[in-house]
């Protein structure tokens, strides 16, 4: 199916804004108004089958549309983080060049750096509790002591 010219910016767009309303206290509110709103009007319609299908079709029309509008924002962003990672692993001339496209490996690679990792934090505690610090106590000493 054919892509109309801009479709992909004017949606971008479009599910930003969605998404940030949607995620805003305000939205919060009014969903919850309008549950308490349903469910304070099942006396006045008997509780009826039509009054259930009210609000059981609503949530899911809402919920099918909205995983669309998210994913689509999720995506977007995480695509903006992974550049920014990959510059920054870039411009720092000890970094690993392999690190700018982790999202493309396999579980047992990510596993494998992982347990690097783990071996590098073990080996960096143990140094510092080979100087005498008490890490249950202290900052490491090149901790910014405002955060």
């Amino acid at each position: 199916m054919p892509i109309l010219p801009g479709m992909h910016e004017r949606f971008h767009k479009f599910a930003q804004g969605v998404s940030e309303r949607v995620g805003s206290v305000q939205a919060l509110l009014v969903a919850v108004s309008v549950v308490l709103l349903w469910a304070v009007s099942g006396p006045l319609f008997h509780f009826s089958d039509t009054w259930q299908l009210v609000i059981n079709t609503s949530t899911t029309i809402i919920t099918f549309l909205m995983v669309f509008v998210i994913q689509a924002t999720q995506n977007r962003d995480a695509k903006a983080i992974h550049l920014k990672l990959d510059e920054l692993i870039r411009a720092q001339k000890h970094a690993r060049d392999e690190f700018t496209d982790l999202e493309d490996a396999t579980e047992e690679e990510l596993a494998e750096l992982t347990q690097q990792f783990k071996r590098v934090h073990a080996r960096a505690r143990q140094r510092h509790l080979a100087q005498g610090h008490d890490d249950r106590h202290e900052s490491p000493p090149d901790a910014d002591p405002k955060h």
